[in-house]
């Protein structure tokens, strides 16, 4: 099969192949060196063993090895298996174990860490990036494997907002029909398009809408190791970014950089941001700037982005997510199927060209999550009058509280705007009237005043939403790579409240 992220990594090597594809730090690739090098990957991987259809992990940082190693696991016909290299041993094993892994590449920093977890069941082969760099230099090559254009390229472990992480198969033609959709409209990325990632690359923006897309489309990705907000933001002008996406984490610490004041931005083009509430605040600094920051809603399952605000929409819908994609669409539907009305809240299901085919050897959960051709997110949404997406909350983040079921999300927007609040979470606690009421895991610059929060909070919300614990912390509330906030680990380390924490009201 022609059509993949390999035979366009060859139709660039050959058009353009002095062109940086990617850059890290002062590291810079050609397109002509990362087709050779890839390709001397992939016949290293087959000297090893690897057969077309096998599961290959790689595990580290970001780094161009990491993107070598990612590409020559696709030219040599293997399914790529990104792992995130914050996890242990036991859960990189369960990882491995279920996607039935022949090997794995790990950074020389998480050699010891892959080789723990293989020590952890059956004999699993270990390598490292060191083979990998040792490649780098060499003749001119253009070996690859091809594989179907319903075959796995990619399995995306899911980073576990629910807990319970699925291993969601991207094919050959789920990929690029990610990246066609995404080239087509007006602020969407662009044959020679400039991407700043800033995000673990072993996840779907990194991977999909980062490395894959930017090799696709013949365009150049540069990389940050880690996110500095003050170096980010030179960068854009430095390079002439014209894309960048993120958390509003991400985005409100770069507009809080000094750099920010005096950046001119003028080539950003795309910046989409989503996974969190967006305060309209953020999008008033951004746009200050020229910069018409757009909310997006999406998901593993379907491909990283499957809605997102118009650019002229940015501006007066700034809390919702769009009317779908060109080839991409939602609904909002009750329990039973059917259709609900404006602002009446539902779960949002989607259908399109980027969903998943399903979840790797999992048939049970294929099944729940993929009928009669739609998606079924487990997030909960409402339409507006217009046909536009809002996005509420998980459905199972959800507190119901006597009877009323409120979202966490709302409140979380509320105490994010008070002044000197850097991070909040609102998670559920036990309560003997109402079943449960929302409790606020604050991080905070200056005044800790429970009660001031309370009293804030009542003058934007109802009174049953208004959180009866508060509970403030020095450290930073735990994130998944993605930088959403691990809601698991969260309820977790504060799952007895009620008998550490006094109410508050």
């Amino acid at each position: 099969m022609s059509a993949s992220v390999v035979s366009a990594l060859r139709w660039w090597a050959r058009t353009k192949g002095q062109q940086a594809a990617l850059r890290v730090g002062d590291d810079e690739v050609g397109y002509r060196g990362l087709q050779d090098w890839t390709s001397r990957v992939a016949r290293w991987l087959a000297a090893q063993g690897v057969r077309p259809g096998d599961r290959v992990c790689v595990l580290g940082g970001n780094s161009v090895e990491w993107c070598a190693t990612a590409v020559g696991v696709l030219k040599a016909g293997a399914v790529l298996v990104p792992l995130n290299p914050r996890l242990v041993a036991a859960e990189i094993r369960k990882i491995t174990d279920d996607a039935g892994a022949v090997l794995i590449i790990a950074a020389p920093e998480l050699r010891s860490l892959a080789e723990d977890a293989a020590a952890a069941g059956p004999p699993l082969p270990v390598a490292g990036f060191a083979e990998v760099a040792a490649m780098r230099d060499g003749p001119g090559d253009d070996h690859a494997v091809e594989i179907g254009e319903d075959d796995p390229a990619m399995i995306l472990f899911t980073s576990g907002t629910t807990g319970l992480s699925k291993g969601v198969v991207c094919t050959n033609r789920t990929l690029l029909s990610i990246v066609f959709e995404a080239s087509l409209t007006e602020a969407g990325l662009r044959p020679g398009s400039r991407t700043l990632l800033v995000l673990p690359l072993a996840f779907t923006p990194g991977l999909v809408w980062g490395l894959a897309m930017t090799l696709v489309l013949g365009g150049t990705i540069v990389v940050e190791r880690e996110f500095d907000p003050g170096r980010a933001v030179r960068l854009i002008d430095e390079h002439g970014i014209d894309a960048l996406f993120g958390v509003p984490l991400i985005f409100g610490a770069m507009a809080k950089s000094p750099e920010f004041a005096t950046a001119q931005l003028s080539s950003l083009k795309t910046a989409l941001t989503g996974g969190a509430a967006v305060p309209v605040p953020l999008l008033e600094a951004w746009g200050s700037k020229g910069v018409k920051l757009r909310q997006i809603y999406g998901m593993t399952e379907a491909g990283g982005v499957a809605t997102s605000t118009g650019v002229d929409d940015a501006a007066a819908h700034p809390d919702t997510c769009g009317t779908g994609s060109i080839f991409t669409e939602f609904k909002v539907v009750r329990e039973d199927g059917s259709a609900c009305e404006p602002g009446e809240p539902g779960e949002i299901i989607l259908r399109g060209p980027g969903v998943t085919p399903g979840y790797w050897q999992d048939p049970e959960n294929t099944a729940r999550a993929l009928r009669e051709g739609w998606l079924h997110s487990g997030d909960l949404g409402v339409t507006t009058e217009d046909g536009r997406l809002k996005f509420v909350d998980r459905i199972k983040d959800l507190i119901i509280s006597g009877g009323i079921n409120i979202s966490p999300i709302e409140i979380e927007q509320v105490i994010s705007g008070l002044d000197d609040v850097e991070e909040v979470a609102v998670i559920s606690a036990a309560d003997e009237k109402f079943g449960e009421t929302p409790a606020a895991i604050v991080v905070s610059r200056g005044h800790r005043d429970p009660h001031r929060i309370v009293t804030d909070c009542g003058r934007l919300l109802a009174d049953y939403k208004i959180p009866r614990y508060v509970v403030f912390r020095d450290e930073p509330l735990p994130r998944l790579p993605s930088g959403k906030l691990a809601k698991v680990a969260i309820r977790k380390e504060y799952a007895d409240i009620p008998s550490t924490h006094p109410k508050v009201r």
